[in-house]
């Protein structure tokens, strides 16, 4: 038996007609229909306290998304027990979509327009080329190679970040705290797509991104606990930053009255950068049971020392 659970009944009973026609012969079921003795497989986004503890013949847990901190961070989820996490699903073109808007928009220097129209001033700026602007992404995994290759091809200069060395076709790869510092004083818009991990939280803080070039832009859409929150505030109030498009936050949702809520420069989004598409989670989790089934590794294994 296989288990399907989120918060969301509604989700979890769309999900189950889609699992079950994707895979007649296997038997799924909801938390409250589900023989917990007999669950081997547990596919989730939110897992009830205990519930892993009920589940004594649970051999391997599907995440429906890419970033998996959250269970992670469970002291109830067994070191041994294997966790794999969704590779695409149809986020990555979601991600360049979202960043494209993001670097689109300051190429075109629309975030200054928007607040020439709330003084109710009409002054036009010099137009720039994509080739003008230089581009960094923090994370060049699938959705992060996904986003930097759609942008060398829109004609921006593009650069990258990740933890070892990568190699993309049109985009200089850059790792190691010296590849860091080198990413971010040449990106005039930087892109965050990396995921939360002990090595990442905090990675964004007061003194590097006080290293990014004067009237830059930030996009965050990897996860909140990434970036000092009120170093960014700072910057931008100075005007070093010249705006911000943010999709994540330390505390979501990001508490009434925040001052970011407010501010003329940042743009606001309730962490939808990019959300996972039933249809193409059902077939890769689909897929990776049959592989299991069969003996064979399946993708998209989480490993536990690096956090993804």
């Amino acid at each position: 038996m296989i288990l399907v659970h989120t918060p969301n009944p509604k989700e979890v009973a769309a999900y189950l007609d889609l699992f079950q026609a994707a895979m007649p012969e296997e038997s799924f079921a909801s938390l409250d229909q589900a023989d917990l003795g007999q669950v081997r497989h547990l596919i989730a986004w939110g897992l009830p306290d205990g519930l892993i503890a009920r589940l004594p013949r649970l051999r391997a847990v599907f995440a429906l998304g890419a970033g998996v901190d959250k269970l992670l961070s469970r002291p109830d989820l067994p070191a041994d027990l294997p966790l794999y996490r969704l590779l695409d699903s149809g986020m990555a073109a979601q991600m360049t979509e979202y960043i494209r808007y993001g670097v689109l928009g300051y190429q075109r220097n629309m975030d200054i327009y928007r607040r020439q129209q709330a003084a109710g001033q009409w002054r036009m700026l010099a137009p720039r080329l994509p080739g003008d602007i230089r581009v960094g992404i923090l994370g060049l995994g699938e959705i992060g190679s996904a986003a930097a290759k759609a942008l060398s091809k829109d004609g921006y200069q593009v650069s990258g970040w990740s933890r070892s060395p990568k190699h993309i076709h049109h985009v200089r790869s850059l790792h190691g705290d010296a590849g860091l510092e080198k990413l971010l004083e040449n990106s005039d818009v930087l892109a965050c797509v990396l995921p939360s991990t002990p090595q990442t939280q905090g990675l964004l803080n007061g003194e590097r991104l006080s290293l990014m070039p004067p009237s830059s832009m930030l996009i965050n859409a990897g996860r909140g606990d990434l970036l000092d929150q009120d170093a960014l505030l700072a910057l931008l109030n100075n005007g070093h930053i010249r705006c911000a498009q943010l999709d994540v936050f330390a505390q979501e949702p990001l508490p009434h009255g925040h001052p970011l809520w407010q501010h003329p420069s940042v743009a606001i989004t309730p962490h939808i950068a990019a959300i996972t598409l039933r249809q193409q989670a059902v077939e890769q989790i689909a897929a990776n049971l049959r592989k299991l089934a069969a003996g064979q590794e399946a993708d998209g294994l989480v490993m536990r020392s690096q956090g993804y």
